[in-house]
């Protein structure tokens, strides 16, 4: 059996079959019924169901933050994951490699290490997503320099300064891709009076999400209930009222990256003013992120080219590597 890398995300799971690369990519979402706790749908489908099943049929998200909420669905989601990928016999046992943010509990981190256990793997390595991430993003992080590194996912935004193959200095917040969907829905709640929902949040975010200000006259229309009336009701927002939203948040990641930064040696510090902080994760595509982050850091800032898949791609440069991690 090949070696399979999982980048087993809030927002998305992405896995790595080593000879093929990045096999599936698709939502963390479960439908289950709730009266006989049957897996209905995962992954694509299930994310087409949020906000839109009957009564007895509920769309959950197992992840949350980047750790596990729900170890029962998380389980099934992962089973079926593999299912769809490897097919329902695996005659020999992969070895999993699986990420997990920088700063989790011991506790959590065993939780991810029974889960792919219990799907059956031969063997369970568990790497740190800012690590793996920085891999996928093609930066050499084997040498004695310091390279820095900001994954903004679904659940957790990991900031890491690397060297030597390690993590030298690191941190890892709750705040990345749903924070910035529950900002828009607050901000349009408060502003509006008008609720919407998390896809439409997300739709916002993709669409005219910006951290910058902006003279451009885009606007976009969305749909909601009028929160006075009851009533299905339409407004227009424009991408300076999403930079407003997001203003907090955003700050928040900054000053993160600013204590990282104060806590990194003075030489790893002067290596990485010259190559600059490398973003990847899929929060970090929202428009002016880097160049507000540079901005505020005094450092170089640039997108990795394909900062949705760096961590999952990452996982395959480790697998190829594998005698590395045994030690």
């Amino acid at each position: 059996m090949k070696d399979i890398g999982i980048d087993l995300g809030t927002k998305n799971v992405l896995i790595y079959v080593k000879g093929k690369g990045v096999v599936l990519n698709e939502p963390s979402v479960v439908a289950i019924d709730t009266t006989s706790k049957k897996v209905l749908a995962v992954g694509k489908e299930a994310y087409e169901m949020i906000g839109r099943t009957p009564g007895k049929v509920k769309a959950i998200c197992p992840m949350k933050d980047g750790v596990i909420a729900d170890f029962e669905v998380t389980e099934a989601m992962l089973n079926k994951f593999l299912e769809k990928v490897i097919g329902k016999s695996f005659l020999s046992k992969p070895r999993i490699l699986i990420c997990c943010p920088s700063n989790i509990t011991q506790v959590e981190k065993n939780a991810i290490r029974e889960i792919a256990e219990r799907t059956g793997a031969k063997k369970v390595y568990l790497e740190e997503e800012p690590k793996v991430a920085a891999v996928g993003a093609g930066m050499d992080i084997s040498k004695p320099s310091g390279s820095m590194v900001i994954d903004i996912g679904g659940g957790t935004t990991d900031i890491a300064v690397l060297s030597l193959g390690g993590i030298v200095t690191s941190s890892s917040i709750r705040i990345a891709g749903n924070a910035f969907d529950g900002d828009i829905i607050k901000y349009i709640k408060d502003k509006y009076k008008l609720l919407i929902g998390d896809k439409t949040a997300e739709d916002i975010k993709l669409t005219i999400g910006t951290v910058t200000k902006t003279r451009k006259k885009d606007v976009m229309e969305i749909k909601g209930r009028d929160m006075a009336t009851g009533l299905p009701k339409m407004i227009e927002i424009t991408p300076n009222e999403i930079e407003e939203a997001l203003k907090n948040d955003i700050e928040k990641i900054i000053n993160e990256a600013k204590k990282v930064l104060e806590d990194t040696p003075p030489e790893l510090a002067a290596d990485i003013v010259e190559k600059g902080i490398i973003l990847t994760g899929g929060g970090s595509l929202i428009e002016g992120l880097p160049q507000v982050l540079k901005e505020h850091l005094q450092v170089p800032v640039f997108i990795s080219d394909n900062p949705l898949t760096n961590v999952a791609e990452g996982t395959g440069v480790m697998l190829e590597n594998l005698y590395l991690l045994e030690k």
